[in-house]
């Protein structure tokens, strides 16, 4: 009937459980005060206590906590014992070495990765050059970078040379070419320095300065000998050998470089190095409605940027300082991206000097100038640009590198939090100033006060 089909009435509140099988009724409810609850689920376990002892007094209860026991050890007995695959068998039809032919990287050993280990190189430098950032001294703020640069470095285990130095050895006290760096013994490497790439960028307190420092294996690094200068074009990996050229005009090389990105002409974006001696080279660009990024310094953050993936920068050009060459070729070694590079003697003299020394004058790529497989490069932010420039903040500061590996492609970005208190080469302690006396922090960043009276 239709009544017979209407649900039951039940109180408000009331919900309903499905039934589990189980050796005690169940009471659900909603509502009530904590005592009425706790009082029905006594009534609704009746004789519980007495059925407990009955079966503790009839031995039951021991007898169950015995089995549990039993099956616990059963247990333990046979859990799996943590093994090696090797051990185990289950790699033993596996070739080691064809892993490590394989696709991806090799992780069957671990090697020494020594840009690592130059980073806190560069960090050093910047971290002492940042301190002359915008108070117009140049030089002092060289200074500082190379004496940071060279106190980190002299410790590093290797046996290195400098080929890419400040300068002749009459010229420059430290980190001169031909040096003997590092803790003379480890791997035997070629050094390229460069502790302030930008030295009037930060002087003025403007942005795009870096520490740069690269090692390859002995023998590897082109040495410029007497040849200051050189012309160089730099583009990204995309585009790739065989687009642009030293040999073709600069209008040849915006209509290769177009045709290859696929954009137009007047959306690339050339990098010009903005001298004098490049009237030529910004008129030409003007005229074919190129964009235009004039920089007055920083080479080999220049390049870095032109060759990085993504860059807004399109292609670097123009005439720049050799040694900086070289470096940009070490970057771009381990980041990918194509570079050529010629010597640009400044007069007679210089390119005799260079034909006795029987240097390549024609045009150079990236093994030319570095012809190592294992290449290492890092670099710091100073002032901002590329990277990050060094923060520095009450007790410490903060840096941002690039750090980068031939052989493994590795291309890493750190961000590193300094504490002065704490011990490190990279801390306030026992650094020189750029004078060559102890460094002393100011009031602020100081962890204790000078005195006894002072608040902060």
């Amino acid at each position: 009937t239709s009544a017979s089909l209407e649900a039951p009435h039940r109180p408000a509140g009331h919900r309903i459980v499905p039934r589990r099988a189980s050796p005690r009724p169940r009471v659900c409810f909603s509502g009530g005060s904590a005592m009425a609850r706790g009082a029905m689920r006594a009534r609704a376990r009746p004789g519980k206590r007495a059925v407990a002892g009955t079966l503790r007094g009839h031995g039951h209860g021991h007898g169950g906590r015995d089995r549990r026991e039993a099956m616990g050890r059963a247990q333990k007995r046979d859990r799996a014992v943590s093994q090696s695959g090797v051990e185990d068998g289950r790699y033993g039809d596996v070739d080691i070495e064809s892993l490590r032919k394989a696709a991806g990287p090799d992780y069957s050993s671990v090697q020494r990765n020594l840009a690592l280990e130059l980073v806190r190189v560069t960090e050093a430098a910047a971290l002492e050059a940042g301190r002359w950032f915008g108070r117009g001294d140049k030089i002092k703020a060289d200074n500082a970078a190379v004496k940071a640069m060279r106190k980190v470095l002299s410790v590093l285990e290797v046996d290195g040379v400098v080929i890419i130095g400040e300068g002749a050895k009459d010229e420059a006290p430290m980190l001169f070419c031909g040096e003997r760096v590092g803790a003379g013994y480890g791997p035997e490497v070629d050094v390229a320095v460069d502790p302030l790439d930008g030295t009037t960028l930060v002087s003025q307190g403007r942005h795009g300065s870096i520490s740069v420092l690269s090692m390859a294996e002995r023998g590897t690094l082109l040495d410029c000998g007497p040849c200051v200068y050189m012309e160089k074009i730099v583009v990204g990996a995309e585009v790739g050998p065989g687009v642009v050229s030293l040999d073709q005009s600069l209008t040849v090389n915006l209509a290769a470089l177009s045709a290859r990105l696929r954009k137009p002409v007047t959306d690339l974006t050339i990098a010009i190095l903005d001298r004098p001696r490049h009237e030529e080279m910004f008129e030409v660009c003007r005229n074919a409605g190129t964009r235009i990024l004039a920089f007055s310094d920083g080479d080999v953050a220049m390049s870095l940027e032109a060759a990085r993936p993504d860059s807004s920068v399109d292609m670097m050009i123009g005439i720049g300082g050799s040694p900086e060459g070289v470096l940009s070729a070490c970057a771009l070694k381990c980041m990918g991206g194509f570079m050529q590079g010629r010597f640009w003697p400044r007069n007679d003299e210089e390119a005799s000097l260079a034909r006795d020394l029987d240097l390549n004058m024609g045009i150079m790529t990236v093994d030319d100038m570095v012809s190592g497989e294992d290449v290492y490069f890092a670099a710091t932010g100073i002032s901002d640009g590329m990277l990050n420039g060094v923060r520095y903040w009450s007790g410490g500061a903060t840096t941002n590198s690039l750090v980068m590996r031939s052989a493994s492609g590795t291309v890493r970005t750190l961000e590193t939090h300094h504490h002065w208190a704490k011990p490190g080469l990279t801390n306030i302690s026992g650094r020189a100033g750029a004078n060559g006396e102890d460094y002393v922090a100011p009031h602020f960043m100081r962890m204790t006060p000078p005195n006894g009276n002072d608040h902060f």
